[in-house]
């Protein structure tokens, strides 16, 4: 089973687009959307254009009313963070890094996907491997979104320009 995490939309269609494009000819099971997708437009056609399940927290810049979620089958929100569980993983999301703080007093995940600084990272704390997927958006950085395999554990970043 594959999931792409992607963060950081911030309304940029077009690289939306090419990310679901790629997500879909490959096969992707999931999506793990670590917020600021920004606008109800792009919540729409994120939902719209993966059929599969999409796990969804808010970021800063969102500015879509939350109501409007519950339109979208596909979505499971968190809201602003919280965990959940894909197979016998363990999963964290939140937007900004230290929400990843709450969420590891809370409970101990597996892993931590989170994004809000655009820039690709991978960490370990707590013995908890805490990840950052960088900006599709391309803000302030080039577009990435990473690849998880859930089975084995493998994770890859993707930039956007190279797909």
């Amino acid at each position: 089973m594959k999931a792409a995490i992607i963060s950081d939309i911030h309304d940029n269609l077009i690289n939306l687009k090419k990310c679901l494009t790629w997500c879909n000819e490959n096969k992707l099971d999931i999506i793990i959307c670590c917020g600021d997708i920004c606008n109800v437009e792009t919540l729409k056609y994120l939902a719209d254009n993966f059929k599969a399940e999409i796990y969804l927290v808010r970021g800063n810049s969102e500015i879509y009313d939350e109501a409007e979620i519950t339109k979208f089958s596909n979505i499971n929100y968190l809201g602003r963070q919280g965990i959940f569980k894909i197979q016998a993983k363990k999963i964290g999301l939140c937007h900004e890094p230290w929400l990843a703080d709450k969420i590891l007093a809370d409970d101990r995940p597996d892993i931590i996907f989170y994004g809000h600084s655009h820039k690709p990272f991978e960490e370990e704390r707590e013995s908890v491997r805490m990840i950052n997927p960088g900006t599709l958006g391309g803000v302030f950085q080039k577009s990435t979104f990473a690849v998880w395999d859930i089975d084995s554990g493998e994770l890859e970043l993707k930039i956007l320009e190279k797909i």
